[in-house]
């Protein structure tokens, strides 16, 4: 395999550590990881040669115009994810950043957004431009915009869906660092029955994917827009599933309506942001054709909740 100058942005955050875990362990490709802090960069950049770490911000991008010239990968997983810089980072600077790719040289870029903005045909979601919060609108816009430029054919967008990762040398993802404080709870939760479903894919099998497109990038007729996921799993699934790690029977399940939580809003005049309504009444943030390792014919690292809670540290029920 021909050895690629690659770059990766936001390589200190959860899903940048696998990545650049994946890219000096399993290739020999030169590598360039964008970090603002390189002690928050905890994977062996020593490992091998043709790895340099780049101190500096998606802000002063422009600082490393020369490098970006020469770039033949670029996987950009740097994001803001609220606050007064999150337009500026997730859009203009993004924009900015491949306007300075070579079209002619850079072979592909790999852009991650969020499976927040695309409804369950894998279309535009119009509500996360609307209602979503900052981080969301701003990659709705972002997303919208990568198709005016010139390196647009080159960019395969990738949109995650709810996702895991993250131990001793990797900071952990928002859903896995919440997950042991929910199963305390589990003696409620159990009881109680709710429609709604979703996907989830650990930050390591975001890994290989990503991997296996910098080896095999989408070809002409294929499809440059894709979405991480392990297959659907519906609420009720997941109680059981976790319940029966934990040991935990269920008896009988109260069904809760969507018209019952609406009217628990209004009577305790609860406070909701738009995007929190819309997502309660939306329910199945599920996709067509979502990808994982396994469809691909790779390995997959984390598939099921028990898997899910293990590698979150908690512990099963043992007889």
């Amino acid at each position: 395999m021909t050895q690629k100058r690659i770059l990766v942005t936001g390589a200190s955050g959860c899903i940048g550590h696998y990545i650049s875990e994946a890219l000096i362990q399993e290739t020999e490709h030169e590598l360039y990881l964008l970090v603002r802090n390189p002690k928050k960069l905890q994977v062996d950049t020593q490992a091998r040669p043709g790895v340099t770490v780049l101190q500096g911000d998606m802000q002063e991008i422009s600082k490393f115009a020369e490098l970006l010239k020469t770039i033949d990968i670029a996987v950009l997983t740097a994001t803001a994810w609220g606050g007064e810089q999150t337009f500026d980072i997730n859009v203009h600077k993004t924009h900015e950043l491949l306007n300075l790719l070579d079209p002619d040289k850079c072979e592909q870029v790999i852009y991650f957004s969020t499976a927040s903005v695309l409804d369950r045909n894998n279309q535009p979601l119009k509500e996360a431009g609307e209602l979503g919060t900052d981080y969301i609108r701003s990659k709705y816009d972002c997303l919208h915009k990568i198709s005016q430029l010139a390196i647009a054919p080159k960019v395969t967008s990738v949109f995650p869906t709810l996702v895991l990762g993250g131990d001793r040398n990797k900071p952990y993802s928002h859903i896995t660092s919440g997950i042991p404080e929910v199963t305390k709870y589990i003696n409620l939760i159990r009881y109680l029955k709710a429609d709604g479903s979703f996907h989830f894919i650990h930050g390591r099998d975001i890994a290989t994917v990503i991997r296996h497109l910098i080896e095999n990038p989408p070809k002409k007729e294929e499809t440059r827009s894709i979405v991480l996921g392990q297959e659907k799993l519906t609420v009720n699934q997941a109680i059981e599933e976790v319940c029966a790690y934990l040991g935990k029977k269920i008896y009988f399940r109260i069904p809760l309506s969507i018209s019952l939580a609406n009217l628990i809003i209004v009577l305790f005049r609860i406070q909701m942001a738009a995007w929190d309504r819309f997502s309660m009444n939306y329910r199945h943030f599920t996709y067509q054709n979502v990808v994982n390792p396994a469809s691909l014919d790779l390995p997959n690292y984390c598939a099921t909740m028990s898997h899910v809670l293990k590698i979150s540290g908690v512990k099963p029920f043992i007889k």
